[in-house]
Order: C-alpha cells, then sequence, then structure tokens
C-alpha cells in the first residue's frame, strides 16, 4: 500500500509539474504575442504565482516520491536508467531557476511598465526569449524523464 499512495503522488505531481509547465508557457506566449500589455502584466503575476503554487512543491515531491519508490523496489540509484533520470532532472532544473527569475523580472517589468502606461521595454522581450529558451531543453528532458519511467525494465 505504500508503494501504491507513492505512485500515485508521483503520478500525480508529475502530471501537475507537466501540464502546469505547458499551460503557464501557452498562456504566457498567448499574452506576450496579443500585444495587450494589461493581459501580459496580469498574465505575468499569474505565471509566477503558479510556479509558486504548483511547481515548486511538484519539483520537490518527485524526487522525494522516486528515490522511496526505487527503495521500495530494491532499486539503485546507480542503475543506468536511474543515473540518466537523476541527471536530466538536474538539468531541468538548472533551466527551471533562471526561468523563475526571468519570470519574476518580467511580471516586474510588465506591471512597472503598465503603471506607467510606457510600452513594454526591449528587455522584457529578450527576457522572453530567453525564458522560451530555456523551456525547449526542459520540455524534452521531461519526456525523456517520463519515457525512462515508464520503459526502464524494457531498457535493462
Amino acid at each position: 500500500m505504500i508503494f501504491l499512495t507513492l505512485k500515485l503522488i508521483h503520478i500525480l505531481s508529475a502530471i501537475i509539474l507537466f501540464g502546469l509547465g505547458c499551460g503557464t508557457v501557452f498562456f504566457k506566449m498567448m499574452a506576450d504575442r496579443s500585444g495587450d500589455h494589461a493581459a501580459i502584466a496580469v498574465t505575468s503575476k499569474h505565471v509566477v504565482l503558479a510556479d509558486w503554487w504548483f511547481t515548486t512543491p511538484t519539483v520537490i515531491i518527485q524526487p522525494i516520491t522516486g528515490l522511496l519508490m526505487a527503495e521500495q523496489l530494491s532499486i539503485s540509484v546507480t542503475d543506468g536508467w536511474m543515473i540518466q533520470t537523476l541527471v536530466l532532472y538536474a538539468l531541468t532544473g538548472l533551466c527551471w531557476l533562471p526561468v523563475i527569475y526571468l519570470q519574476i523580472r518580467m511580471r516586474d517589468i510588465a506591471v512597472q511598465s503598465l503603471q506607467q502606461q510606457k510600452p513594454l521595454p526591449g528587455l522584457y522581450h529578450h527576457y522572453a526569449k530567453i525564458w522560451m529558451w530555456l523551456g525547449v531543453p526542459a520540455f524534452f528532458a521531461m519526456i525523456a524523464i517520463t519515457s525512462l519511467m515508464v520503459f526502464h525494465s524494457a531498457l535493462a
């Protein structure tokens, strides 16, 4: 029963992590493309909140439940697929940390520009490009991690 509970928590947190990531990218990109300054500001605020409320807990839950499940199944963290998973997870984290900074900066820039009734500066758009490109390797790393979770026994 402990293993199944861990598995359920692990799967649900993975769904939230991946789904929310895709959702926030979609809504932020759509707001940015709209050119509607108020929409950009409010969407940027919500993206930052979503990361704090949902992404951060799942980023913590994922490795904890994963390692506890591995322990339950007597799987060594030195198994090839586990090492690959941990490396990919670290890569995702290395992409996510600057993304958090960029999201906060973009939120602040958008809100300040809106309050001052000024157009978004080039710095906002520069940060948005970096934000997007950091998401690309993180997205594919999450796909690879999920694939390793599903197919690891077939890989041995």
